[in-house]
């Protein structure tokens, strides 16, 4: 084995930790790059949707443009948009311009699939399944090391502005270690669904936009009207203009086929539920309760540290059984599992957020569920799509869980900032926060009875648990996921 291609595990770690850790570093800091800026709340929150609506768009993309130039090259022009970005956002004090950047971050999404792609053509298959669960862990290693350096970079009131300098540095680091990997031909022809993406992206944009500034436009306002008006149209114009293509961006199928709606339906909320419970709890322990009656007057620091990273390390015990239980249990019981708990992390806290204790075992009962969730729908799809469609329907997946996210930052930002109370700094009321949790309870019972309700009968399939954790990685990146073997 060369020495490039005995790179291409360690690689493929770092790039992905660099994905999650630049989901997760801003997450912390809305509030300060609000004031910073002088910008309104609903304003602010777009440095976080913004990156989410754009990775929603480039991943299938990117994961596309891998299979037909190859992996290596593709990952170089990515990680060239991320460092581009970065510089912009560590540069600037213009929102415009700090979208901008954070947009051209969100490139930064579809290294996970590349990373994946790139892992299955260099390594030998007795190798492959230990390397891709070694790859998958680093989403939640890369999570938590982005909450702890934004704690530890903004301890004293530190300038936001350092985040980004980091993510350069980080981003120059991934780019000269994908430089040393082996040069591989891209293994597809065809080309790529421009329109398609276009179409889409424009959608989603006219989708979240007047959801987030609907309380500054007026509901009933033409701009919000408008805007959703046009949104169905230009995503209805998306399904059809994807049902003439030959190589579509998102199969018209995927969205019809009944259990795939319905997990797809189930990654909107999971995505939903993972951004809501990690921007509301944010924003609830930064609160100060001497001026609002609640909350904790947390630091940026222990707002990352001590509230939002239990839930996301936890990631590195709940992933592993996870797939536990999907191969004990089935991959419909345990999406219903996993509704059912975050249903139980959103009542809690609902009902409880008086107390530290409190808040940490709410927001970890919602990410763990989410962490289940995410484990059972790749073995979902495979049990009800042929073998040549499981890409499609993961790639579609992807999307949907992305959506969800952008819907779940787009509805806290909505509930926060509505009628806030009166004062030099206006601060959103514990009803509000009431108000999202026990929505996210409702929504997780809906997705309870759904899925268990709607979904077949499940196929008498037995999993291992070395099958699942290979297909729910290989289903997050959006890639092919190997048929059920025929005597199953």
């Amino acid at each position: 084995m060369s020495l490039r291609t005995r790179l291409a595990l360690p690689v493929a770690c770092y790039v992905v930790l660099l994905v999650s850790a630049l989901q997760t570093l801003v997450v912390p800091v809305v509030a300060d790059i609000q004031r910073h800026l002088g910008v309104s709340a609903s304003s602010a929150s777009w440095v976080v949707t913004a990156n989410l609506l754009a990775a929603a768009v480039f991943t299938p993309m990117l994961g596309r443009l891998g299979d037909l130039y190859g992996r290596r090259p593709v990952m170089l022009g990515v990680l060239a948009v991320v460092l581009l970005g970065s510089v912009l956002a560590a540069t600037t004090s213009s929102l415009p311009l700090l979208l901008a950047g954070r947009v051209a971050q969100a490139a930064s999404f579809g290294l996970f699939p590349l990373a994946i792609g790139m892992l299955r053509e260099e390594l030998p298959a007795p190798r492959l399944t230990g390397a891709m669960a070694v790859v998958s862990g680093m989403l939640s290693v890369g999570a938590g090391f982005g909450l702890v350096v934004t704690g530890l970079l903004m301890r004293h009131g530190g300038d936001y502005h350092q985040l980004f300098w980091l993510s350069t540095a980080l981003t120059a680091i991934g780019l000269a270690g994908v430089w040393l990997l082996p040069r591989r031909a891209g293994a597809a022809t065809g080309r790529l669904d421009w329109t398609g993406a276009v179409l889409l992206g424009l959608g989603l944009v006219l989708l979240i936009l007047p959801l987030e500034e609907g309380n500054g436009w007026g509901w009933g306002s033409p701009r919000v009207i408008g805007s959703l008006v046009a949104a169905v149209v230009v995503l209805a114009a998306f399904v059809l203009f994807e049902r003439r293509v030959t190589h579509p961006l998102v199969s018209p199928r995927m969205l019809r086929h009944r259990p795939i709606v319905v997990a797809n339906a189930a990654g909107l909320f999971l995505g939903f539920a993972m951004f809501a419970v990690f921007l509301a709890t944010s924003a609830l322990v930064q609160t100060p309760p001497a001026v609002a009656g609640y909350g904790f007057g947390a630091s940026v620091l222990a707002a990352s540290l001590v509230y939002l990273l239990p839930g996301t390390a936890g990631g590195v015990i709940t992933a592993p059984l996870g797939g536990r239980l999907v191969a004990r249990f089935g991959a419909k019981a345990t999406l219903v599992i996993a509704a059912v708990l975050a249903g139980l992390g959103f009542t809690m806290l609902a009902l409880l957020h008086s107390a530290t204790w409190e808040v940490i075992v709410g927001a970890l009962a919602v990410n763990s569920a989410v962490t289940f969730g995410y484990a059972a729908l790749p073995a979902l799809l495979i049990a009800n799509v042929e073998p040549a469609e499981t890409g499609i329907a993961n790639s579609v997946n992807s999307i949907a869980r992305s959506v969800g996210m952008s819907l779940g930052t787009a509805f806290v930002v909505t509930m926060v900032t509505r009628n806030p109370i009166p004062g030099p700094v206006p601060l959103p009321r514990e009803a509000q926060f009431v108000t999202v949790f026990a929505v996210g309870a409702v929504l997780a019972a809906i997705a309870a009875v759904v899925v268990a309700w709607a979904l077949p009968k499940p196929r008498p399939v037995a999993f291992t648990v070395e099958e699942v954790e290979t297909d729910e990685v290989l289903g997050a990146a959006g890639l092919d996921v190997p048929a059920v073997p025929a005597h199953r």
